[in-house]
């Protein structure tokens, strides 16, 4: 074979570069033809495309995960396009590729494009009226827009799964949903959080799951102590006392007595706080428990204003030892009018010998024997 063959056979077995446009990085021209327009192509790779007007032989680990993603976006857009034997647009086909792209970009830490394809395949799946499926992806648009550190956005469609998680009829699914969105809110805006456990413990309840829901009620009345919201407080343990009483967890229900006691003293309603422990007697082995002498104790100091009293009892390991919330409650309870003390009586004091009597008694030996 003579040298200038061998240079065309060498030539003929090199590999061929892709076709490249500028600021795509040597891509394949077949992704930049229909249905991807050099348009859609950088706007999907807004901030992460280095634009250069050269081929590139290896691409960096983030661009494959972007290549892969966008060879999907080719595949789901032939699959909603319609025609002359294709009438109805093939949506469980394109759903799955989204979600695969979903997947691309969330590995190569795209959440904007990694939300966008989730909330298109969630679409897609209503389309093809697959609910539950449609309630994942909106979630999983969610959780990339939690890692966007947007929370309120992240919690609306949040709870837009669970909506249709309830309608698809999985109650149990979308009250875990509501219950993370809860827990993504909660140290942003704990009303919004509030709100959310009060709705996950209302689809437990439904569901006769009692101790789930009263646990979520645990953790709003909790929040609603701890933003001072004492009305609302009230109501949300007295719900939880009721179903702790339902489900026979007696002496839970004498804890959640003291803490409906001192959010009521520090309502400055001591008629409720006394109301509270009055009806709580019916409740098996109230009436002679620790609980029930300490908070007796607690009233009587709180109605007789001695505050020594009160801090002894609020300062005891039962009240201590509750919860963070209602133990602060108890620590900073303070009697109407600042309270008093108690005083030790003071002993009458033997006088010495040798020492003179008072100044009474002065005046009145001056006068003992007359005026002359």
């Amino acid at each position: 074979m003579s040298s200038g063959e061998q240079h065309r056979s060498v030539e003929n077995h090199r590999p061929r570069r892709a076709p490249c446009v500028e600021g795509t990085i040597g891509l394949p021209q077949k992704l930049l033809g229909e249905p991807l327009s050099s348009g859609i192509l950088l706007s999907l790779w807004a901030g992460t495309v280095l634009r250069s007007s050269f081929d590139v032989y290896v691409l960096p680990p983030l661009v494959h995960f972007l290549i892969d993603s966008l060879e999907k976006k080719v595949k789901r857009t032939n699959s909603l396009k319609t025609g002359f034997l294709k009438w109805k647009p093939d949506y469980d086909s394109a759903a799955s590729e989204y979600g695969k792209a979903a997947v691309a970009f969330k590995n190569a830490k795209q959440f904007e494009q990694a939300k966008d394809a989730c909330l298109r395949e969630a679409v897609a799946h209503e389309n093809n009226r697959a609910l539950f499926h449609a309630a994942k992806a909106y979630e999983q648009a969610g959780m990339m827009l939690k890692e966007m550190q947007k929370l309120p956005e992240a919690v609306q469609l949040i709870e837009k799964a669970s909506m249709m998680y309830l309608e698809n009829g999985t109650p149990d699914t979308a009250a875990m949903a509501l219950e993370r969105a809860g827990k993504l809110i909660e140290n942003v805006d704990p009303e919004k959080a509030v709100q959310l456990y009060q709705q996950t413990a209302n689809v437990f309840e439904n569901e006769e799951r009692l101790r789930q829901a009263v646990e979520l009620l645990g953790k709003a009345s909790r929040l609603l102590v701890r933003g001072r919201r004492f009305d609302e407080a009230a109501l949300s343990i007295q719900k939880e006392k009721n179903i702790y009483k339902e489900i026979e967890n007696y002496p839970t229900c004498y804890k959640k007595t003291i803490a409906q006691v001192l959010v009521h003293l520090h309502r400055n309603d001591y008629v409720a706080a006394e109301r509270c422990v009055r009806e709580s007697y019916s409740i098996p082995g109230f009436n002679g428990s620790e609980d029930c002498a300490a908070l007796e104790q607690l009233l009587e100091g709180y109605d007789q204003q001695d505050q020594d009293q009160v801090s002894d009892v609020c300062n005891s390991p039962l009240f201590k030892y509750m919860d963070n919330d209602y133990a602060k409650l108890g620590l900073s309870l303070v009697v109407p009018g600042g309270g008093i003390k108690k005083k030790s009586p003071a002993t009458p004091q033997a006088k010495p010998d040798g020492v003179t009597a008072t100044a009474a008694d002065e005046e009145e030996d001056e006068y003992s024997g007359g005026l002359c």
